[in-house]
């Protein structure tokens, strides 16, 4: 029997998201990566203008997983859904946690009448390359992602 239950995120979820955060990041060997706050989290996502919408999925009054969304401007298709990450705790994997969090997001994107959803996943992350194939995901191999950190922007001296 399914034990957990799958909601919008509310700001009291900020502290087991952050947790969940850290946790991915080790998973994808980064963990000194995360620079985020409970306190940039709480505004960025529950103030005046959010920057993001959250799903979390809770079992016994505690966050065991996570979707972070928002919209992105595709110039070829218009209003789209993003899938920043999807966590769910280790020990809970494989019980359908992460495909309950998924088609939560999928059903907000059609909800919202966006032209359909993206995401990234990393090219050696197999367990989740195969979750998306599960739903005929179009996984593209081309694209290069890049990005500067704001650090990174300073040292550019753009004045």
């Amino acid at each position: 029997m399914k034990q957990w239950i799958v909601r919008k995120g509310t700001p009291a979820d900020v502290p087991g998201v952050m947790q969940l955060v850290r946790e991915l990041a080790e998973y994808e060997r980064a963990p000194n990566e995360v620079t985020n706050t409970e306190e940039a989290m709480l505004r960025d996502g529950f103030g005046v203008e959010p920057a993001f919408g959250l799903f979390v999925a809770e079992s016994n009054n505690e966050v065991v997983g996570i979707a972070l969304h928002y919209v992105r401007y595709s110039t070829w298709k218009g209003k789209m859904l993003y899938l920043e990450d999807i966590v769910v705790k280790e020990n809970l994997r494989g019980q359908g946690i992460g495909a309950e969090l998924f088609e939560a997001c999928l059903r907000y994107c059609l909800e919202q009448n966006y032209a359909g959803m993206t995401w990234q996943v990393l090219d050696w992350n197999e367990p989740a390359l195969n979750f998306y194939r599960k739903y005929s995901a179009t996984l593209d191999g081309e694209w290069i992602n890049g990005k500067l950190l704001a650090s990174e922007i300073r040292k550019l001296n753009l004045s």
